[in-house]
């Protein structure tokens, strides 16, 4: 199903509602012959344009005469004007399961859940089920409206499965397209915890370097020279440990790539303890260490602007305890 936009977004002034659809006023002296695509990110000007083709293309644009424009380079006349039709929400695929969730926050447009280690976020191969997407259609029911013309809760970000910690998600599709925007312009504050192999030599730093499928090893992500999107993590050094020898750090994410975080800090000697994809054991790391179950990293600060109300949320938890145990090993045998 196409990302298409949704009646309860469509609140410029240039649009009305009728019969739960919305129609444009009339095209102008000033906006005739211009691009129907153009036209309507006018109408609609916190949706991109390429949104708005995929909306044209899909058959969701008639004309005042009930015909379908389907070409984004029609050319709009004096007079004429546009009916948007919002296609009806349909089932999501996944299926609503009854799992338990973290609940931080809930209201009317987003949910902010603290994720266990080990949980997928979205169903893919070999996780069709028991996933946040099947926890979240259960809990939320009736509450969700149509994202992209499905009724599914609106992921705007992803953790790794074996990742713990804070995630956002959207109710509604006004919530999930500006949420969106929020992480494309890089304003979330994420801020994680990490446990890493080494001791680090200095207090704080910044690792860059664009990232993007390994070359050699498909199933990996790398920093590459091409084919890559720029990312930045900021790193501080918490605590050092004699055991391992390993290192406490808090890792504030500037852009937010896959596995960025894992990557960056494999690719200055620190890999994750239990990072079995990109870290590389010490021999003299003791047993519990070497055998430790998932990547020691916790999502464990999330702050952002409500989509809705503009408001500033923002959300800690603490370790988890998996993770408190591991600090405390290294704490009592350094």
């Amino acid at each position: 199903m196409p990302d298409l936009l949704s009646d309860d977004i469509c609140s410029d002034e240039s649009l009305y509602a009728q019969n739960n659809n919305f129609v444009t006023q009339k095209v102008t002296t000033e906006t005739k012959n211009m691009r129907l695509d153009k036209f309507l990110v006018s109408a609609f000007p916190q949706h991109s344009r390429n949104r708005i083709i995929r909306f044209i293309e899909n058959g969701c644009v008639k004309n005042q005469n009930g015909k379908i424009i389907d070409e984004a380079d029609y050319r709009v006349r004096p007079d004429e004007f546009f009916t948007v039709v919002p296609p009806q929400a349909q089932p999501a695929v996944p299926q609503p399961e009854k799992i338990e969730l973290d609940i931080l926050y809930e209201d009317n447009d987003v949910l902010v859940v603290n994720k266990p280690a080990g949980m997928v976020v979205h169903p893919g191969a070999g996780n069709m089920s028991g996933t946040l997407v099947n926890a979240l259609l259960y809990h939320c029911k009736e509450s969700l409206s149509g994202i992209g013309g499905v009724i599914r809760p609106g992921i705007v970000h992803r953790i790794d499965k074996d990742t713990s910690g804070i995630l956002v998600i959207a109710k509604n599709d006004s919530a999930h397209q500006q949420l969106s925007k929020q992480f494309s312009a890089h304003t979330i504050e994420r801020v994680y915890q990490a446990f890493v192999w080494q001791k680090m030599l200095h207090e704080t730093g910044i690792v860059t370097g664009a990232i993007g499928r390994s070359p050699t090893n498909r199933q990996k992500m790398a920093i590459v020279k091409t084919n890559g999107k720029p990312a930045v993590t900021h790193y501080e050094r918490l605590a050092v440990y004699q055991t391992g020898p390993a290192s406490y750090v808090r890792c504030v994410l500037e852009t937010g790539r896959t596995h960025q975080i894992r990557v960056h800090l494999a690719s200055i000697n620190h890999a994750l303890i239990g990072d079995s994809v990109y870290g590389v054991i010490p021999k003299t790391a003791p047993e519990y260490l070497r055998y430790f179950p998932r990547q020691a990293l916790h999502a464990g600060f999330l702050g952002f602007i409500h989509p809705i109300t503009g408001k500033h949320l923002s959300f800690e938890v603490p370790l988890p305890a998996d993770l408190t145990q591991l600090k405390n090993f290294l704490e009592s045998n350094s």
